[in-house]
């Protein structure tokens, strides 16, 4: 089989296959064969461009981590001060619904990561890279005025992470009473409480937060 003349095209496409395949089987039941039909091709026409399914699957999660970091780094760059680069900051980290296939996708791949030492480190500087975000967030804030912090700006950020992977992972959830709104809201209320400054009212949400 000859290669095409724009190899990186076909890689894309044979990615984005990977990912569509991995939201509608769930990780561990793709197989090669899954990935090929989803790209229109022969299992061996995709392993002429990769070797074996894993190394295609760490490649599809590596660029779909690139892709919603990059997406939430422009959205905070875009905006102005340090109570609105939060808010979007926590808007662009949540998923928009159960059909999210790209954040849906990101979670099918945390499970390998007990198991797997290369699938684990790439879920980790997943992690730092987004505690990133919020900590020049923080750090900005509080060099500024805006924010009086109650602590580290880096446990500030660390716990920002893990509340917005926690509630999103409910936000993709099929018939889940939490909506991003709702999970918007609720990540806003502890920020608020860690920063001393009040945040624009978040989206509409459903009565997820009604007692």
């Amino acid at each position: 089989m000859a290669r095409t003349k724009n190899q990186g095209e076909r890689r894309r496409q044979i990615v984005a296959a990977a990912q569509r395949a991995v939201v509608k089987r769930g990780l561990a039941g793709v197989r090669l064969r899954d990935v090929a039909d989803e790209a229109g091709l022969t299992a061996g026409a995709v392993l002429y461009y990769y070797d074996e399914l894993e190394t295609l699957l760490l490649e599809a999660h590596h660029r779909a981590i690139e892709r919603f970091c990059r997406d939430r780094e422009a959205a905070v760059d875009a905006a102005a001060d340090p109570r609105e680069k939060l808010i979007a900051a926590v808007r662009a980290g949540l998923p928009t619904g159960p059909d999210d296939e790209l954040v849906r996708m990101l979670y099918e791949f945390e499970g390998p990561a007990f198991r797997n030492r290369t699938f684990g480190a790439l879920n980790h500087a997943y992690f730092e890279r987004q505690v990133g975000i919020y900590h020049a967030i923080l750090a900005t804030g509080e060099a500024t005025g805006a924010f009086r912090l109650t602590a580290a700006a880096r446990v500030i950020a660390r716990n920002l992470v893990a509340l917005e992977d926690g509630y999103g992972f409910y936000v993709v959830l099929e018939d889940s009473d939490i909506d991003t709104a709702g999970a918007e809201q609720l990540i806003l209320s502890y920020a608020q409480s860690a920063t001393g400054a009040t945040f624009c009212k978040a989206r509409p949400s459903s009565d997820a937060l009604a007692p």
